[in-house]
């Protein structure tokens, strides 16, 4: 897949092009994508994602900016797997929140990417003021020689949007997250060291350093599911709290102990697939109700991994 930062790396080539920020690539988007990578394969040109980095309500509405579903490393690895030929990554500036769909139009779709055919969401905004959607696309096609194809965004419950994931996710509801994401929330982090609490407790974990614009599941005990660098998947059993059992400062923290694993995480990047929320945070009357619970909450993590089957999942290696 060609990654396109500046308009001279563009293949030069007729593309189809769906654009958007695809925050979390859930079944809304990997529609619309599907609909584009067939629509490019019967046209033979190239299919070909817009998409925007940072978010633009960092920029638009930083106080009402969205926390991230997912990292731009994953979203263009789930972009590949979906078979998109290119994405051309736009920086998010204020000369870019600025420029007005008509310009967008000509500079990055017409000349930069040479569109024959677009798909969108039928809710498509775009452009200063949010001026353009998808009947003026339509018209600006009519001149210059491309169609507009909008592609619905609704499952048979609800609509799909990475908005109702986060509400999910917040909640702790991973089933209805899962199913609008169509696979499990799965949190991209860098293993750092602690204070080493678990080992004392004879469950050592792995804790995370979870970017500051990262959503969470709501604070909880989860089921889980690791991926180290090794592409290997192991069981996890998942806290995202505030340990009020020994100090609470008001900072959440997550950490991950993996039944079986005996290697050095420090500093690597790992995957962290949220399988099932198992309880809500606790505080116990002592340790040894603590160490309890916590072999319970690893055993049913362990038992709910088993029915994990990576590869069922695209958006998942």
């Amino acid at each position: 897949m060609r990654i396109v930062r500046e308009a001279s790396q563009a293949s030069g080539e007729s593309s189809a092009v769906a654009i958007g920020v695809f925050d979390g690539l859930h079944l809304g988007h990997q529609k619309v994508l599907e609909r584009l990578t067939r629509l490019a394969s019967r046209h033979r040109v190239r299919s070909t994602v817009v998409t925007f980095d940072p978010h633009p309500a960092t920029i638009l509405a930083p106080e009402r900016a969205p926390l991230q579903i997912a990292t731009i490393a994953q979203r263009l690895e789930g972009l590949q797997r979906l078979g998109i030929e290119q994405v051309r990554i736009l920086d998010f500036d204020e000369q870019l929140a600025r420029e007005s769909a008509a310009s967008f139009v000509e500079r990055v779709l017409v000349a930069e990417l040479k569109v024959r055919h677009i798909v969108v969401g039928e809710d498509f905004h775009f452009g200063h003021n949010r001026e353009g959607d998808v009947e003026f696309l339509a018209r600006e096609g009519a001149r210059r020689g491309f169609d507009v194809q909008p592609a619905p965004i609704f499952g048979d419950a609800h609509r799909w949007s990475s908005t109702s994931v986060r509400q999910f996710l917040q909640a702790s509801d991973l089933e209805r997250a899962t199913q609008t994401l169509g696979r499990p929330f799965t949190l991209r982090a860098t293993v750092v060291h602690g204070d080493a609490r678990g080992r004392e407790l004879g469950y050592p974990t792995a804790n995370l350093k979870v970017q500051s614009r990262q959503i969470l599941p709501g604070l909880g005990i989860y089921a889980g599911a690791v991926r180290t660098k090794d592409a290997k998947w192991w069981p996890g059993a998942v806290s995202v709290g505030t340990r009020p059992q020994f100090y609470d400062d008001g900072s959440v923290l997550v950490e991950v102990h993996i039944p079986g694993f005996a290697g050095d995480l420090y500093d690597q990047e790992i995957d962290l697939a949220f399988l099932q929320h198992l309880r809500g945070e606790l505080v116990f009357a002592g340790v040894t109700e603590l160490v309890a619970q916590i072999e319970r909450d690893v055993e049913q993590s362990a038992a709910i991994f088993e029915n994990f089957t990576p590869e069922r999942y695209v958006l998942i290696r």
